[in-house]
């Protein structure tokens, strides 16, 4: 049930998440999900996208710094204590999240997460056995 995520390392100058999307839009690649973390001189950015072996490989072959990481997408009531209930069977296992961002999904009225654990085999165990809905990756990667 798990996901790839896509990580993109580059300098944070103007125009480069441009040039990311200008690629991926070039190959009819969608995202799902995007999420960037930055520093003064660098930026991490996040993606879940529809066909993600392909993006990988298209932006390695553009010469950039990418990494593939498995992460789980989980749905919460979106509803306030959502958030909060998947967070405390976390927290009562001592399972520890990494980082995490928000999904949107359009015909859906949960709320999704995507997910990364210190121990993935592990959180994903906990969330299953706790009726945690984790969603399955074709549901992600349809079009």
């Amino acid at each position: 049930m798990r996901i790839i995520q896509i990580a993109v390392f580059l300098e944070n100058k103007k125009g480069r998440l441009k040039e990311i999307t200008d690629i991926l839009a070039s190959q009819s690649i969608d995202i799902r999900a995007l999420s960037i973390a930055e520093t003064k001189d660098f930026g991490v950015i996040r993606l879940i996208v529809n066909h993600p072996d392909r993006a990988y490989a298209v932006l390695k072959a553009n010469e950039l710094t990418v990494r593939k990481t498995e992460v789980l997408a989980v749905e919460v009531e979106d509803q306030p204590g959502g958030l909060n209930h998947v967070l405390g069977i976390l927290e009562k296992n001592s399972v520890n999240i990494e980082y995490m961002y928000a999904f949107v999904e359009k015909a859906s009225d949960k709320a999704l997460l995507v997910m990364r654990f210190d121990d993935l085999d592990r959180a994903e165990k906990i969330l299953s056995e706790n009726k945690v809905s984790i969603v399955k990756a074709d549901k992600i990667y349809k079009n």
